[in-house]
């Protein structure tokens, strides 16, 4: 199998106008490459540039960018256009399956051979994504954590017809632009970052349901108990920190009994009118009607400061 060097990757592109896709496009063209994007219509071009310019605000603050135009990000909605020239191809559609199969199906025809195809799938498997495409061995699940313009984890792993080549040049890829690339052991649904945050989301939801505990309670909880420990270390290494010397030896010895308490629930409550409601007036009483772009901006305000911490503790 024969894929380009990446050394000669120059132009990206970007499939998709939400927030994955356009937090992509603007960290791609942060780091030097040449975007082009494909929205679905032209009508998602104006909120697909003001999230390029919500994200601008915080690479600014990481990145010396003063050489870098946000002019050079182009748009089609012709996808034959957008992948031409294109020397790797980042797709963040929908979370349709037979959508994206259709997707690959075409991409596999109309994409250069020597293209490495990535999906920012948060759930669905490589190997469900390829199934009807003809260049299956080089598509590969490359799932962000949003914003994906800051987060650095992606979570790497091909599908039965992927080729392990495919794979090792997208580890490459995603480090060689400044990302911290994570390669599974093998496809599991969720893959590993979103399986440990449904784990707590369905754990609020139950809260809420059974009236235990509000929105604003469990965030203020997450905020400031574990949330800022867990920028620094994992829940592993925390626990095995948490027990002094004898570290996770002693943990488990200690509080291994109580895994056995019914403390959690691993099943998602039933989706009720009522749960939705909560959870909707819960979220809009905290946010005290702030748009979309404030909350984003804040949110990504702080998440720079702690990179910048976690980078100043690494070095």
């Amino acid at each position: 199998m024969k894929l380009i060097d990446l050394s000669s990757v120059e132009r990206v592109c970007s499939i998709g106008g939400g927030p994955i896709g356009a937090g992509w496009a603007a960290f791609f063209l942060s780091k030097g490459l040449s975007v082009k994007a494909y929205l679905h219509s032209e009508r998602e071009e104006d909120s697909f540039r003001s999230m390029i310019d919500t994200a601008w605000i915080s690479l600014e603050k990481l990145t010396d960018l003063v050489n870098v135009n946000l002019d050079l990000i182009q748009v089609s909605t012709d996808l034959d256009d957008a992948v031409q020239d294109a020397d790797f191809i980042q797709e963040s559609a929908p979370e349709i399956l037979s959508l994206k199969q259709d997707l690959y199906n075409h991409l596999g025809k109309i994409v250069r051979s020597d293209v490495v195809i990535c999906s920012s799938t948060s759930g669905l498997t490589m190997s469900e994504i390829q199934a009807h495409c003809q260049t299956a061995e080089r598509t590969v699940v490359a799932h962000p954590f949003n914003p994906p313009y800051l987060l650095p984890l992606v979570e790497i792993v091909g599908g039965k017809k992927t080729n392990p080549e495919a794979v090792d040049w997208a580890k490459n890829f995603y480090e060689r632009i400044g990302k911290v690339p994570l390669v599974m052991n093998k496809e599991i649904p969720g893959f590993i970052a979103t399986r440990l945050q449904e784990a707590l989301w369905r754990e609020a939801l139950h809260m809420v349901v059974n009236e235990e505990a509000t929105p604003e309670q469990i965030d203020k909880a997450l905020i400031n108990g574990p949330g800022p420990r867990l920028a620094i270390q994992g829940q592993c290494l925390a626990f095995h920190v948490a027990c002094g010397e004898g570290g996770m030896a002693t943990n488990l010895d200690q509080f291994g009994p109580a895994l056995k308490l019914p403390w959690t629930r691993l099943h998602a409550p039933k989706l009720t009118k009522k749960l939705r409601d909560s959870m909707v007036l819960g979220c809009n009483d905290m946010t005290k009607d702030q748009d979309f772009q404030s909350l984003a901006l804040e949110r990504d305000r702080k998440i720079v400061e702690i990179l910048k911490v976690q980078k100043t503790n690494a070095s």
